[in-house]
């Protein structure tokens, strides 16, 4: 599954997670950078990326609009990078999983390891 990371999320997090995920790509390495999401939504359907975001409008938008593209919400708060690449490492078989399955959302949520 090749996952797009939003400019909310670090741009690191692609090569972090590049093992499980090969192919995923930050907004700011495919040129979104402060697009609209209907733009970056509309490049994750057509290139067959699943968006990761912090941001609750794009849940809205998968529950509106339904998928392609999935879409994997990172409920979290405040958090460190680090908390982030742990929650998605601790549900990377569930991401996979997500992959064919017919839901367009899949919510990760969970305390900060630093917490």
């Amino acid at each position: 599954m090749k996952l797009l990371f939003d400019e909310n999320l670090s741009p690191k997090l692609p090569q972090l997670v590049a093992a499980t995920f090969p192919a995923s790509q930050h907004i700011r390495e495919v040129g979104l950078k402060g697009r609209t999401d209907e733009e970056i939504w509309n490049y994750a359907q057509v290139n067959g990326f699943a968006i990761v975001s912090k941001d609750k409008d794009f849940y809205d938008r998968a529950l509106l609009y339904g998928s392609p593209p999935k879409f994997v919400w990172l409920a979290l708060g405040n958090c460190t990078r680090d908390d982030l690449l742990a929650l998605i490492q601790r549900h990377a078989q569930d991401i996979l999983t997500f992959e064919s399955s017919p839901e367009s959302v899949l919510v990760l949520s969970g305390f900060p390891a630093s917490a």
